[in-house]
């Protein structure tokens, strides 16, 4: 079995974040990143199936040159190799686009299972799992509660609303989207840190993708982002009590929305 795990390098959560100059984004200077959390707990599955079914795991992460530091912290928990999608055509990408790569880069791959976080810390979209799942043309399952390996395939526990569950039986390849909570995520061990110096990682560009920057362009742009502005208001209710409780109800209910 060959498990592809995707893992995004985002913002610290305890960095401070300041608007670019642009307003498109964040300043991504002179702050701190690490692994994005779902993904931690998409690698661990990977790693686990990887302890039980004597499987390979290959790390696939989109990034600048520092998200190598989250690819090597992976290949020292256990990840047996890894691709870096580097180029300055897959800066400010859309989840179709960063799908539209990773599908590309995992072709020649052909994993039996590509596993996913749920969603990213920065966007938060949860769009790039299911449309990486059908660019490579495979069944998807989200919100991955727990994995079995079964003769046929794999048998998996969804998350769904309101406290249930559903469990899915599917046949491989497959990809799934992890939820976060599924399991401890494990520690890199010294051992790990010293076998990850000699493990590979192979770096992509868009031409040894065969892409073009077309196919790629984003789908959705961010115009704009800020921070939300603070304001304060005090407003006095008259009448008797009657009257300045059905006021305080109707404020609370039709205008902040609490009840």
């Amino acid at each position: 079995m060959k498990i592809a795990v995707c893992l995004k390098q985002v913002p610290a959560r305890d960095t401070v974040l300041r608007v670019n100059a642009d307003g498109t984004w964040i300043q991504e200077t002179d702050i701190n990143f690490e692994v994005n959390e779902p993904d931690t707990y998409a690698l661990e599955e990977a790693l686990r199936l990887k302890e039980s079914q004597g499987a390979e795991v290959v790390v696939c992460s989109l990034g600048p040159a520092r998200a190598q530091q989250a690819i090597k912290e992976a290949l020292a928990k256990g990840a047996d190799r890894a691709l870096h999608l580097d180029d300055t055509a897959f800066h400010r990408l859309d989840a179709y686009g960063v799908a539209r790569v990773m599908a590309k880069a995992l072709e020649p791959e052909n994993p039996d299972l590509v596993v996913t976080g749920l969603q990213s810390d920065d966007f938060g979209f949860g769009q790039t799992g299911v449309i990486l799942a059908e660019a490579l043309g495979r069944p998807h399952a989200t919100i991955i509660m727990e994995i079995q390996v079964t003769t046929g395939g794999i048998r998996v526990k969804r998350e769904l609303e309101s406290g249930w569950f559903q469990w899915i039986e599917m046949s491989l390849p497959a990809l799934l989207t992890i939820q976060s909570g599924i399991s401890k995520p494990r520690y890199a061990t010294l051992k790990g840190i010293m076998a990850a110096k000699n493990k590979t990682i192979r770096k992509l560009g868009l031409a040894d993708l065969q892409l073009s920057e077309k196919e790629i362009a984003p789908r959705q742009k961010i115009i704009k982002i800020y921070p939300p502005a603070m304001s304060a208001k005090t407003e006095f209710f008259t009448g008797n009590p009657g009257e300045i409780a059905a006021k305080l109800v109707d404020k609370l209910k039709n205008e902040a929305r609490v009840l």
